[in-house]
């Protein structure tokens, strides 16, 4: 009988979300393998723009729905945020 090797890294998505008003980004969603996958389609079936940082959404899968990203990680998730504006303005340009 072969020894099976398991992939111990699944795919993880996270959605994150912001209003006027919040203190700060929060967690929308979170999955792994086929829920990340699920979570991937709706963000493109949505035209919402998909940002690949295996390591960030890792760190953000460990939050809970509804809750506020930590203040330690708004550098990095400004960054996303700043990419996602950028794709949003070349969007609109191509309209």
């Amino acid at each position: 009988m072969a020894d099976q090797q398991f992939d111990k890294k699944q795919k993880t998505a996270v959605a994150l979300g912001f209003e006027p008003g919040d203190e700060a980004p929060k967690i929308l969603a979170t999955g792994k393998g086929h829920l990340a996958d699920k979570i991937i389609e709706a963000a493109r079936e949505s035209n919402v723009p998909v940002h690949k940082d295996a390591k960030l959404a890792e760190t953000l899968s460990k939050l809970d729905f509804g809750e506020y990203i930590p203040p330690e990680l708004y550098e990095v998730v400004v960054e996303v945020l700043m990419y996602v504006d950028r794709i949003d303005a070349v969007k609109a340009k191509m309209k």
